[in-house]
């Protein structure tokens, strides 16, 4: 039996159309570090928030220390008992480095100034116990970013507070820099205080953790010790697959590709923290999938190709020309297009028509003289939703009535208007109907047929396995292994992805 510091009994948190938290119960032990882990959309972030004050449960309770509580806010949070470091850590650039470990909690003098001498010498002791050499005085913004993280970790553990919530902490550190915060994660637990530990990296909930939950779709789906669990079957449980006994065939990352000459070559895509030596092509007609869990570098590789990720070092080529210029302009000159993940936030315009966001990407090539003709425009955007089948009562529809996978398609159409000669799809399928999925995994089989070079990018095993030629798999940024052919099976890439 657990002695719970923290426990969430039933927690639900609703979003317009969404739930991301469904009946969830968690508890934390005294002097534990429990892991939550999940994949995109599993609910990690919020069960943070709620913990952290930030949103507050539409049902189910907290309790602290036994006793029931609610918050209002992060400060009703802290002074609760909980801490939290957030992926978007609140610092502030521009303030020294020991305003941005006490903002909001300053030491005060009597009359209620802030104490600076004193908040010097603490923050003084809290960056020299986690390793760092920083004067305290300067800037935060004087320092690289492994440093600015390492000082969101201390002003979340120097709080004082019986319970710390750390989300993904070792983003941007360096091996040695998330050594240190281990060590200081093993002081918190040997003072008898708690860490939620939320991670994608499953080496972390191994080295550091007691137990671990999966979340998936809003749902806790497994609660139990790390000690004993099979990295294999923790992939399962986050990815919602059953892994089935027998033997395993993995092909090594130099395996055989087709002899067809690659339309793009992508070579050592590198990007510090986020990618280290990807290199990846595509030839016509062929559907690449790329698999990875979360954090992996799969959306990343997309992006640095497109143009909207700046890279260390790296060469894309197209039909063998270099892009020197890297910008998603150039991309898109080149016959290169992304479809990205986030249709809401990078994709559809909800206040423009299905016809005009049909055309954004495509404007430059209908213009002539930097004047669009409508008749060749509406020609084009015709042609594009009758290929699709694009239900939508007119082209002059604003996008925003549409169903997720009708607006999925509008997207579909904008990349097609340019004439592409590749094509990268980050999640065409997710959030979209069963009905609007198929139709979208045959136009993707379609478009091979016509010797587009197709990437996809999926979480969707099935998607992968029934949809790819060949699947390249990364881990931690980097590409381990791909597979081709009969190699191409759901139970070899979830060993892969467990490492």
């Amino acid at each position: 039996m657990v002695d719970a510091i923290l426990a969430m009994a039933g927690v639900v948190r609703d979003f317009p159309g969404t739930r991301a938290l469904d009946h969830v119960s968690f508890t934390l032990g005294r002097g534990e570090v429990h892991a939550v882990v999940g994949e995109n959309g599993a609910g990690k972030s919020t069960l943070v928030k709620v913990l952290a004050g930030i949103h507050q449960p539409d049902a189910g309770l907290l309790r602290v220390e036994g006793e029931r509580v609610r918050f209002a806010s992060p400060r009703d949070a802290e002074r609760a008992g909980i801490s939290a470091l957030h992926q978007d850590a609140n610092l502030v650039p521009q303030m020294s480095v020991a305003r941005n470990l006490f903002l909001g909690r300053e030491p005060r003098r009597r009359h209620g100034l802030i104490n600076v001498a004193r908040m010097h010498a603490l923050a003084a002791e809290i960056v020299a116990g986690l390793g760092l050499r920083v004067d305290v005085r300067r800037p935060l913004s004087a320092y690289e970013p492994g440093v600015r993280q390492m000082v969101a970790v201390g002003r979340a553990l120097s709080a004082g507070t019986p319970v710390v919530v750390l989300d993904e902490p070792t983003a941007g550190l360096e091996a040695a820099e998330a050594d240190r915060l281990f060590a200081a994660i093993a002081d918190l637990r040997a003072e008898g205080r708690s860490v939620v530990y939320v991670t994608h990296k499953l080496s972390e909930v191994e080295a550091v953790c007691d137990r671990v939950t999966v979340l998936r779709d809003g749902r806790i789906v497994h609660t139990g010790p790390v000690a004993g669990l099979d990295r294999l079957r923790l992939v399962s449980l986050m990815l919602g697959r059953r892994v089935t006994p027998g033997p395993t065939a993995v092909l090594g990352a130099g395996a055989d590709e087709p002899a067809d000459e690659p339309i793009l070559r992508a070579t050592g895509l590198t990007r510090r923290h986020v990618l280290t030596d990807v290199s990846i092509n595509l030839r016509p007609g062929e559907v690449v999938g790329l698999s990875g869990l979360l954090g992996a570098g799969r959306t990343e590789t997309a992006r640095a190709i497109a143009g909207a990720l700046p890279l260390d070092s790296g060469q894309v080529t197209v039909s063998g020309a270099s892009l020197r210029k890297r910008s998603i302009a150039g991309a898109i000159r080149a016959g290169v297009g992304l479809l990205p993940d986030n249709r809401k936030a990078e994709g559809i315009v909800g206040t423009l028509s299905v016809r005009d966001n049909i055309a954004l990407a495509a404007l430059p090539r209908l213009a002539r003289a930097g004047i669009v003709s409508e008749a060749r425009l509406d020609k084009v955007v015709g042609a594009l939703m009758s290929r699709l089948r694009i239900k939508a009562t007119s082209p002059h529809q604003p996008a925003a009535e549409l169903s997720g996978g009708t607006q999925q398609k509008v997207l579909l159409a904008r990349w097609l208007a340019t004439h592409p000669r590749v094509l990268m799809l980050d999640e065409p399928t997710r959030g979209i109907d069963v009905g609007s999925k198929a139709e979208v995994q045959s136009l993707i089989d379609d478009l091979a047929v016509d010797g587009l070079a197709v990437m996809l990018i999926s979480s969707d095993l099935d998607e992968i396995v029934s949809t790819c030629d060949r699947v390249v798999v990364l881990r931690d940024g980097a590409i381990v292994s791909q597979l081709t052919g009969p190699d191409i099976t759901e139970k070899n890439i979830m060993s892969l992805l467990a490492g």
